[in-house]
C-alpha cells in the first residue's frame, strides 16, 4: 500500500518536472554584451594607435642625403625640404617633397624616404647634359631643355640650335644622326635649324653641310656614304658642302680659284 502511494507521488513529481517550462536568457541580451566588448576592444586598439601616432609624429629634425652633388649642392636641398620638416614625421607628404626637389635645375629625379626616429632621406640624381641650347640651354638625353641659361656651359658638348619649341626636334635629329658619323670617322659640333625649316650641321673640322628642307635623312646619308669620301682628305681646304641637290651635292671651297662642283640642278632653289 505505502509502496503504490510513493510510486504516484514520483510519477507526479516527475509531471511536474517535465510540465515546468524552462527560462532562457533572451538573445539579444547576448549580442548586445558580444557587440559591446567588440566595441570597446577597437576604441582601445584604435586609442592605442592614435597615441603611437602621436608619439611617433614629431617633427622632422634631421634631413640626410645622397648623390653625385656635381651641379646641385646639398643646400638647395634642404632648403627645398625645408617647408615640408614641421608637418611631422609620419604626416609629411613625401610625393610633395619629392616634387619639390625635382623642380630644382641640375635634378633629374628625387626620392624621398622616412628613417626611424624622426629623419628624412632624399636621394637626388642630377641630369646628364647632352647639348647646349642656343646660348647658354642645355639639353638632356631625352631632348628636354631642363636649363635656360646655365652659368658653366660645357664647351665639349654639341651646339643645337632652332626656333623655339622646336628643343625635341632638333635633339631627336642630332641624335639619329651622331652614331652614324662617328662610324664614318666624323662628328657634329653643331646643328641647327632655322626660322624656313633649313638644317645646316657643323663637324668638328669646321666643314658646314647643308641640308636644306627637304629629304633631310636622305642628304645626310648622301653625304656619309659619298660626298665625305670626295672630301675627307682635302678638308682644310673646305668651307662648306651644300647637300642640296637631287642626286648630287656642291663644295665650298676655302680658295676661290677652285671651282665648286655641281653635277645636278639645285633642287631647294627657296633656301638660297
Amino acid at each position: 500500500m505505502h509502496l503504490n502511494v510513493a510510486l504516484r507521488r514520483n510519477r507526479f513529481k516527475n509531471r511536474q518536472k517535465a510540465w515546468k517550462p524552462e527560462w532562457k536568457r533572451p538573445t539579444f541580451v547576448v549580442e548586445w554584451r558580444s557587440y559591446a566588448r567588440r566595441g570597446a576592444l577597437l576604441v582601445l586598439t584604435a586609442g592605442g594607435l592614435a597615441a603611437l601616432i602621436w608619439a611617433l609624429d614629431r617633427p622632422v629634425r634631421v634631413i640626410s642625403m645622397d648623390g653625385s652633388f656635381q651641379r646641385v649642392s646639398p643646400g638647395q636641398i634642404e632648403k627645398a625640404v625645408a617647408p615640408f620638416s614641421q608637418a611631422g614625421f609620419m604626416s609629411a607628404d613625401l610625393d610633395d617633397i619629392q616634387r619639390a626637389v625635382e623642380v630644382l635645375p641640375w635634378v633629374e629625379h628625387a626620392r624621398i624616404q622616412r628613417r626611424w626616429p624622426n629623419s628624412l632621406h632624399v636621394t637626388v640624381i642630377e641630369q646628364t647634359a647632352a647639348a647646349r641650347w642656343g646660348e647658354s640651354g642645355l639639353l638632356n638625353t631625352r631632348g628636354e631643355l631642363f636649363v635656360r641659361s646655365a652659368t658653366h656651359v660645357p664647351a665639349e658638348l654639341p651646339h643645337l640650335s632652332g626656333p623655339d619649341g622646336t628643343e625635341s626636334q632638333v635633339a631627336q635629329r642630332y641624335l639619329s644622326v651622331q652614331g652614324r658619323m662617328l662610324e664614318a670617322g666624323m662628328r657634329i659640333a653643331a646643328l641647327r635649324l632655322d626660322e624656313r625649316g633649313a638644317w645646316e650641321m657643323d663637324l668638328d673640322s669646321g666643314v658646314t653641310v647643308r641640308l636644306g628642307r627637304r629629304e633631310v635623312d636622305e642628304r645626310i646619308d648622301r653625304f656619309i656614304h659619298t660626298a665625305s669620301q670626295v672630301i675627307s682628305h682635302r678638308l682644310n681646304e673646305i668651307t662648306y658642302v651644300d647637300m642640296r641637290y637631287s642626286n648630287g651635292f656642291a663644295i665650298g671651297w676655302r680658295n676661290p680659284a677652285v671651282p665648286a662642283s655641281v653635277p645636278s640642278k639645285r633642287t631647294d632653289d627657296s633656301d638660297v
